[in-house]
């Protein structure tokens, strides 16, 4: 059997998915950037991501297929992957990293520390007045993954109330006050004081947040995004901060991406940007997770045992 690892780990790292193989020997470390079709067509196991999912019409032995990152877009085409062949994804290893990102995006608008740091490369020593507070505001999380978790998490730890939406609703977790279904969203947002989205890239969250919706928000709201760019609908975002109809945005993700030069949402008022770099490797703790998930799933593949995070190809999430 031959299984090919893509992400670019550490000696250590490489050395726990070893410790797990039955056949070290059978264990190639080769960076997507340097995946040649003949290993291919020869992998029966392919650990990471690759640099287009249409390598995968490549594969003729593929059996298993354990993604590096917690969005499956492109990998659930119809037909790309072979028969039979499974996709996992690296769900569970980016809460941390992002959250955290979320949360200190979150306090630099309500603080307004955007504007005092504008002012700081000017030498102006002025006040912006009045900034806000988090303790005791409602915040929405759209999108109760690990990601969403964690954050609800975090805001609950705050004093907020926190107000959770799924696809569908099931059992409340603890980190969220109320849980509702995607068909209330719309008497949910006049609400809130955050929406924070972490929605995979489907036809089924495209533009979750709508000119509508967006429409619906408090002049306090502050829009936070780290799932997938195409959530939102970027020219009605922009247009709702040069309108002072929101208070602000904090968009790791963007549509399209990466963002025009040109596109006016880069000098809106109170819009963060950054390039889609919240989850990633920045936070090495990350790597490492995802290394744990990578060597957990390689012994239960070889047990037969079911694997972690297994994802539906209709919908693009884990079952």
């Amino acid at each position: 059997m031959k299984i090919v690892v893509t992400p670019p780990f550490t000696e250590e790292q490489k050395a726990l998915i070893l410790s797990e193989a039955e056949r070290p020997e059978d264990v190639i470390f080769c960076l997507k950037s340097d995946m040649t079709e003949e290993l291919l067509r020869e992998a029966d196991v392919l650990l990471g991501n690759l640099e287009s999912p249409g390598q995968l019409e490549k594969t003729e032995h593929l059996k298993w297929i354990q993604l590096n990152n917690a969005g499956t877009e492109g990998y659930c085409v119809p037909g790309r992957l072979p028969q039979g062949a499974v996709l996992t994804n690296a769900t569970g290893a980016y809460g941390l990293a992002i959250s955290e990102h979320m949360l200190a995006c979150l306090f630099m608008l309500r603080k307004k520390l955007n504007l005092y740091y504008a002012n700081q490369l000017q030498s102006q020593w002025k006040s912006e007045g009045h900034v806000g507070v988090i303790q005791g505001t409602t915040v929405l999380v759209i999108g109760l993954g690990d990601i969403g978790t964690c954050f609800a998490s975090k805001m609950k730890a705050l004093g907020c109330t926190t107000i959770g939406v799924k696809r569908r609703v099931g059992e409340k977790p603890d980190c969220v006050d109320g849980l509702y279904g995607m068909e209330e969203l719309d008497s949910l947002l006049p609400r809130v004081d955050v929406v924070a989205l972490s929605l995979p890239g489907n036809p089924s969250t495209y533009h979750t947040l709508n000119r509508e919706r967006i429409s619906l928000l408090s002049p306090n709201a502050i829009v936070l995004n780290v799932g997938r760019g195409t959530a939102v609908d970027t020219d009605a975002l922009s247009d709702a901060l040069y309108a002072g109809k929101i208070a602000g945005t904090a968009l790791d993700v963007t549509d399209p991406e990466p963002l025009p030069a040109d596109h006016p949402l880069w000098k809106a008022p109170n819009a963060i940007i950054t390039p889609h770099i919240s989850g990633g490797y920045a936070l090495p703790e990350t790597l490492q997770q995802i290394a744990e998930i990578f060597a957990e799933n390689l012994k239960r593949f070889q047990a037969g045992e079911p694997l972690r995070n297994v994802v539906d190809l209709e919908t693009g999430y884990c079952k």
